[in-house]
């Protein structure tokens, strides 16, 4: 089948070219985001593979179902950047990847507690300076400090796993709760506003839908812990930004570590170290001292690339064979709550 990828980078290539050798679909690779400015380039093709910061709003899957593309692959977990209502209407079916590595991203949160708590950032700097000065970079013990995990899914129940080996307490929060994450020592679920109230540390792993846009906001800020350390390796959208800003400049955001970033599809996966980058929230978001920002690349592991590049092609291969669609988002006018990543 003719697939044509958006937003590919060289690793995207390597991965499912290799991957393809068992599948034998016709891949096109473009460089550009897909959007409604963007989509008249996969016609002709009947499968359209997109990336997390790919737009399949009503109008790009207007112009992708026009030009015959009946199938969109997400190499992702999230859809929240798909209308799959107006996809069910064009007959456009939607798969995903609901798990690839879900090592990856909790690996990678635990990185920025680490690197946050102990000011890593700030010691490696110093130290290529020749500062071996340690003013200002006191932390604090892990063990015995309260995590708060919102969303147990995979990702949250492995870093709440991780969490439990430094001698952390754990908090859950989830609309459907998992029996496995009760079944973690020092474990238990409570309600949000206790979790924010009760923890040192809260980590987001649920994924971005209409519930749950803006769960950091200036009302759940003002519940949480003076000096709490925040992660969000999920969806940008999960944080009001603003609000965090207001937070970390009266000090009840103690830290701030994220992955993704509500306004990342401007910013991310690009080098834009010879422009200057007009978006001032990021840029005051960068200035604080203890805000560490990584570039979306929570998924960016060996495993995880090979993982996304062999369920797409199993989806795509499925989709033109005729089998059911094991990984289909089918719309839902009340989608669930449901940690999905």
């Amino acid at each position: 089948m003719k697939v044509a990828f958006f937003s590919s980078k060289s690793y995207d290539r390597q991965s499912f070219e290799a991957a393809n050798a068992d599948y034998h679909h016709d891949l096109t690779f473009f460089d550009a985001q897909l959007n409604s400015n963007t989509a008249a380039l996969a016609a002709g093709f009947p499968a359209v593979c997109k990336f997390v910061n790919d737009i399949a709003d009503a109008a790009t899957l207007e112009i992708l179902a026009s030009n015959g593309t009946r199938l969109l692959a997400l190499r992702s977990a999230g859809f929240d950047q798909v209308d799959l209502k107006r996809a069910a209407e064009l007959g456009i079916k939607v798969v995903r990847v609901p798990a690839y590595s879900p090592y990856s991203v909790a690996e990678l949160a635990v990185g920025l507690v680490l690197m946050l708590n102990r000011k890593l950032y700030r010691a490696y700097n110093r130290v290529r300076d020749d500062n071996f000065s340690l003013e200002g970079l006191l932390g604090f013990d892990l063990n015995g400090r309260t995590v708060g995990v919102v969303g147990t899914g995979k990702i949250g129940m492995i870093f709440a796993q991780i969490m439990q080996g430094f001698g952390c307490s754990l908090l859950g929060y989830d609309a459907y709760p998992n029996s496995q994450f009760e079944a973690i020592p020092n474990a238990r679920y409570v309600s949000l506003p206790e979790l924010l109230a009760s923890s040192d540390i809260i980590s987001l792993h649920c994924p971005l839908m209409s519930e749950t846009h803006y769960l950091i906001n200036p009302n759940t800020i003002e519940q949480m812990k003076p000096g709490v350390m925040v992660i969000n390796t999920s969806r940008g959208g999960l944080i009001d930004t603003a609000a965090a800003i207001e937070g970390i400049k009266s000090g009840k955001i103690g830290h701030l570590g994220i992955d993704v970033y509500e306004e990342e599809e401007a910013l991310f996966f690009q080098d834009l170290s010879n422009t200057i980058i007009q978006d001032d929230t990021f840029q005051l978001l960068q200035s604080f001292p203890n805000v560490v920002i990584t570039a979306h690349q929570g998924f960016f592991t060996q495993e995880a690339l090979c993982s996304i590049a062999t369920t797409t092609l199993t989806n795509i291969t499925d989709f033109e064979q005729g089998q059911p669609l094991k990984n289909e988002v089918v719309y839902q006018p009340s989608p669930s709550t449901k940690a999905l990543v």
